[in-house]
């Protein structure tokens, strides 16, 4: 290997450890507090139900400032957004440590909440800035970080509550995201792949809204009750909300989340197998802590205290890191399809054998540890799917949008948890314990989860997207702009962009927005090849020189037309009446023949299709299949049969 070579290699090598230092980073901020959680009421004099805010605050912050700031980095710089998160986080974590009244640090773990964007902000920055073969890698050790941060988080957590006190675990976390801070700002290179346009203040305010009046429902019910006016309340805002946001993100040009990418069935798999799989994840934490933490008279639980509790928990973390390289090889060697699929099938193997099988510490931390390995081998995945089946110019709010899933996942297995155990606790010394049989409940719907995650990995065996072939075989250093027209010049909607080279190696591609522009990311300045293509329209392709200040235009000349003729013994049928509906009964569009008895409406969309026509009283109809090009129909009135035009 060259000089240059090596010393590339030692430079993604730092790149992949300051940004998974990051992701750790963000873990343990979040994970220390957890088990000084029940001394808080006393240590802040609050009550308990304040202080759980502490943890629903962090986790609020996280899942709004998740998709926002993941955009913006795509808008206005990776590092640059990183770099501000790390600041917000720092500053949190300065004023729980200066802090003393509960209003105060609420706010310094809704401030820390905000490092959550950073996960998906460093995996993009990887996609632009490591060589092909070692993004697998880093993409497994950043998603592997809120486990390995958790990890080490709740032995921690312990022995500063036993030598220090509470304010020492923000401490902590100043110091050490302020040496991230300075590792991120030397190390770390800004990526020349931004997208243009402004900033959707009006969807990032609805989806903040519905963000937190769901996640609220989610976090609260158990207290609050699963029927009381205010859970059902925030839960019936969060939809409404959130059916109103969909349509703002279809018509803005620069939308907070491209909900045309997102629904993409590659895109949605995917986010779905996340929200599963933080599921899984969680209820193995909870699951584990209750079996270790739990009095030895509820005749399952083993008894242990917080720090040895946590110290048992660390196996299951350190797994996470173990994995990484394992799941970057895997990866390589079968795909990422196969690993979200064994993954998931390892999960619901694991969570099975953990409901024979929890009797003893062995067992326990055994169990734990196995579907760890599972859990890693699918966020390892999940995070390579998503960049292979996204525009690169949306990779950062993409994995924005999959990491939020997963916290959503996170928050529903919560509620999960309590509203099983709540249904089946039993008394215990004076104490509401769970029952065995709750717990061992959770883990089975647990298992029923990770083989949701198994069907959901098969069907992306069927789609092979844009990138795969040629991810990462070219830097992505120049954006240009472009329009998809038709002849007068006016935007053409739904039109999807394609850009190769000139011998046909995938290079980006784009959904244009609702005036017709797109954005696409290309290595620099130069001619490729770039096909556009929309429903209802011929695609065109061409060689064409990509620069940032010329904005390419692209034509679609043919509007793909539906059109024939009626008639009937006596001629041309002016004047009948064309009507087209789908073979399961759905009224597409009408039309009315001209004095020749001939009509030409828009394409329709892929299908199957009956073309009925009335004229004089009297009527025929006929099939008609569609499929990507213009088709001519013809119908005779009075036959027994209608003419076709050409082969159905």
């Amino acid at each position: 290997m060259s000089t240059r070579g090596e010393a590339e290699r030692a430079r993604g090598g730092l790149v992949i450890a300051v940004l998974a230092l990051c992701g750790t980073t963000v873990s343990l901020q979040q994970t220390l507090v957890l088990p000084l959680l029940p001394d808080f009421p006393h240590l802040l004099d609050t009550t308990a139900d304040t202080a759980s805010w502490l943890v629903t605050a962090t986790l609020l912050a996280g899942a709004v400032a998740t998709p926002t700031i993941a955009r913006l980095a795509d808008m206005f710089g990776k590092k640059r957004m990183m770099l501000v998160a790390l600041a917000v986080m720092i500053a949190g974590s300065v004023l729980g440590a200066l802090g003393t009244s509960i209003p105060l640090i609420i706010a310094a773990r809704a401030m820390q909440g905000v490092g959550m964007s950073l996960i998906p902000v460093g995996i993009a920055i990887m996609r632009d800035e490591l060589p092909r073969d070692r993004v697998p890698l880093g993409v497994a050790l950043m998603s592997a970080t809120l486990a390995i941060g958790a990890g080490i988080g709740l032995p921690a957590s312990g022995l500063i509550a036993a030598h220090t006190s509470w304010h020492g675990i923000f401490v902590l976390t100043a110091v050490v995201g302020a040496i991230m801070l300075a590792a991120v700002a030397a190390v770390v290179p800004e990526s020349p792949v931004r997208t243009h346009g402004s900033f959707d203040y009006r969807g990032a305010a609805l989806l903040t809204v519905a963000l937190t009046a769901g996640l609220l429902a989610l976090s609260k019910g158990d207290h609050w009750g699963w029927t009381s006016a205010p859970t059902i309340g925030l839960a019936t805002l969060a939809v409404v909300v959130l059916v109103a946001w969909i349509p703002v993100e279809l018509r803005v040009p620069n939308p907070l989340v491209d909900v045309r990418v997102a629904a993409r069935p590659a895109v949605l798999l995917v986010n779905l197998a996340a929200l599963l799989t933080g599921m899984t994840l969680f209820l193995n934490m909870l699951v584990t802590t209750q079996l270790l933490q739990l009095p030895t008279e509820t005749g399952f639980g083993l008894g242990l205290d917080t720090l040895h509790s946590g110290l048992w928990m660390a196996p299951g973390a350190i797994v996470f890191g173990v994995m990484a390289p394992v799941s970057a090889a895997s990866i390589r060697r079968f795909g990422a399809q196969m690993t979200l699929l064994a993954g998931g099938a390892l999960m619901a193997v694991a969570y099975g054998a953990r409901v024979i099988w929890s009797h003893d510490l062995a067992q326990v931390v055994t169990g734990s540890m196995l579907v760890n390995v599972g859990t890693a081998l699918t966020y390892a995945a999940m995070p390579t799917l998503i960049m292979r089946a996204v525009p690169v110019t949306e990779s950062a709010s993409a994995n924005g949008l999959n990491t939020l899933m997963r916290s959503i996942g996170t928050s529903t297995s919560s509620a999960l948890m309590a509203a099983v155990v709540s249904s089946s606790a039993v008394m215990i010394g004076g104490q509401v314990v769970p029952s065995f049989g709750a717990l061992t409940a959770v883990m089975a719907l647990a298992a029923a989860a990770s083989v949701g995650v198994v069907a959901l990995a098969v069907p992306t065996f069927r789609m092979r997207d844009v990138g795969e072939d040629g991810e990462q075989a070219h830097r992505h250093d120049t954006v240009v702009r472009g329009e998809v027209t038709d002849r007068g010049g006016r935007g053409i909607r739904h039109a999807v962009v394609t850009v190769l080279t000139p011998s046909g190696e995938a290079v980006d591609w784009s959904q244009v927005d609702p005036t017709g522009r797109f954005t696409v990311a290309v290595p620099g300045e130069g001619q490729y090849l770039v096909v556009a293509a929309a429903d209802g329209w011929t695609p065109a392709s061409r060689l064409t020189r990509l620069c940032e200040e010329e904005p390419a235009i692209i034509v679609l000349h043919e509007r793909l037309v539906l059109s024939g003729t009626v008639s009937d013994r006596t001629g041309p049928a002016a004047g009948a009446v064309m009507a087209l509906t789908r073979t399961s009964g759905e009224a597409v569009m009408s039309a009315t023949t001209d004095d020749a008895g001939a009509y030409e409406v828009p394409l329709p969309p892929n299908g199957r299709y009956v073309l009925s026509v009335v004229h004089g009283g009297r009527t025929a109809a006929r099939p008609v299949t569609v499929w990507g090009a213009s088709r001519t129909a013809d119908v005779e009135i009075g036959t027994d049969a209608a003419v076709a035009g050409d082969p159905t």
